[in-house]
């Protein structure tokens, strides 16, 4: 049962990884994503970075979902690099959605449960380890 539930977890941190593709989609922008539409501003519309700033900031969200995917990979196939690279990702992945908070606020909610998720693993590994 708890092998089962790791897996649920890790599954459901692979899909928010992969939800931060539609970030690089709309903002690159390769395509049209309703919920985050196309604009040249972040933080509320407080700064304009124009359209190569946008591209960087679509990058940032490439760059996020790749590390989801690669610390789900890495849980998966037993690497020790896989929480920081997880703790990492999800601290990136908060501060690029508090760029771009009314469509992207539920990803912080997110974060902050794997986060969460992350310390109680250690901890859980430290007890069991004595």
């Amino acid at each position: 049962m708890t092998k089962v539930l790791l897996y649920v977890v890790a599954g459901i941190i692979g899909v928010h990884g992969l939800i931060h593709l539609m970030g690089f989609v709309a903002y690159w922008p390769l395509g049209v994503v309703a919920e985050l539409p196309y604009k040249t501003t972040v933080a509320g519309g407080a700064w304009d970075v124009g359209a190569l700033g946008m591209k960087v900031f679509g990058v940032l969200w490439l760059i996020v979902a790749l590390g989801f995917v690669a610390a789900v990979g890495g849980f998966f196939f037993g690497q020790s690099w896989w929480r920081p690279l997880l703790v990492g990702t999800s601290l990136v992945s908060t501060a690029i959605i508090a760029m771009d908070w009314a469509p992207a606020f539920r990803g912080a909610y997110v974060n902050v449960a794997i986060l969460m998720l992350v310390w109680l693993s250690t901890r859980l590994s430290a007890v069991a380890s004595h």
